[in-house]
């Protein structure tokens, strides 16, 4: 199983539940000194990576397939805020957003299909912000995006034996959020926390069903976001 973004917040949540299951783990982060910290904790294995480029994510596959023969589960967990809006845009810093939530996703979907066509299954982290407004435009337009990746992908992989679904969490408390806590708390908002979004990726290997954007809400079990039909 890999995991991109395993080195801490959902992605370190979801590693520790999918090795205490009995999974063979391989986390790819670009922070080494945390990442191999929880590889080391789960007996799992650790390789350092920038998921926004092609070439690393080709590697992290790699890596997999030579550390355990091959591979079942890919989970494109890596994400980032954004990292500037309409009032400070910044066409480098609009880019970053897009390379780390959007391309990473793309890039490690293209290295990992040969791997899982008949057997596999794939799943996105997307976000709440993907499914509805926010504050947060290139996040949310980043966030849509993988939604629409998702979905689209299914349908085409519809027929190869590959299940590909997205996991849209609302607030969690990860370290991206750990500025604004106290805020949100303030504010009455609630905050789920990664092992809930743990809970959600079993649920979603659990289930038969493709091309769904599960919805993670604080103390709610997952559900499949309903899309209009306007076929």
């Amino acid at each position: 199983m890999l995991i991109t973004g395993g080195a801490s917040g959902i992605g370190a949540a979801i590693a520790r539940r999918m090795a205490g299951k009995g999974r063979k783990v391989l986390i790819a982060d670009k922070d080494r000194s945390r990442g191999q910290e929880v590889a080391a904790e789960l007996g799992a294995r650790f390789v350092a990576a920038d998921v926004s480029r092609l070439e690393d994510n080709q590697a992290a596959v790699a890596a997999a397939i030579s550390a355990y023969g091959r591979l079942d589960v890919a989970v494109f967990n890596a994400g980032i805020p954004g990292q500037c809006g309409w009032h400070d845009f910044v066409p480098a810093a609009y880019h970053k957003t897009i390379a780390t939530n959007l391309d990473s996703a793309v890039y490690g979907i293209h290295a990992a299909l040969p791997h899982l066509r008949g057997h596999g299954s794939i799943i996105v982290t997307s976000s709440l912000a993907g499914l509805k407004e926010a504050p947060d435009p290139f996040y949310a337009a980043s966030k849509h995006a993988l939604v629409g990746l998702v979905r689209s992908t299914a349908t085409l992989l519809a027929g190869a034996g590959v299940k590909v679904n997205a996991l849209c969490p609302g607030l969690v408390d990860t370290p991206l959020l750990a500025p604004f806590r106290e805020l949100l708390a303030e504010a009455g908002h609630a905050v789920a926390t990664p092992d809930e979004a743990a809970d959600a990726v079993e649920t979603i290997l659990a289930d038969e069903r493709t091309g769904q954007a599960w919805v993670l809400l604080n103390g709610q079990p997952p559900y499949p976001a309903r899309f209009p039909d306007v076929s």
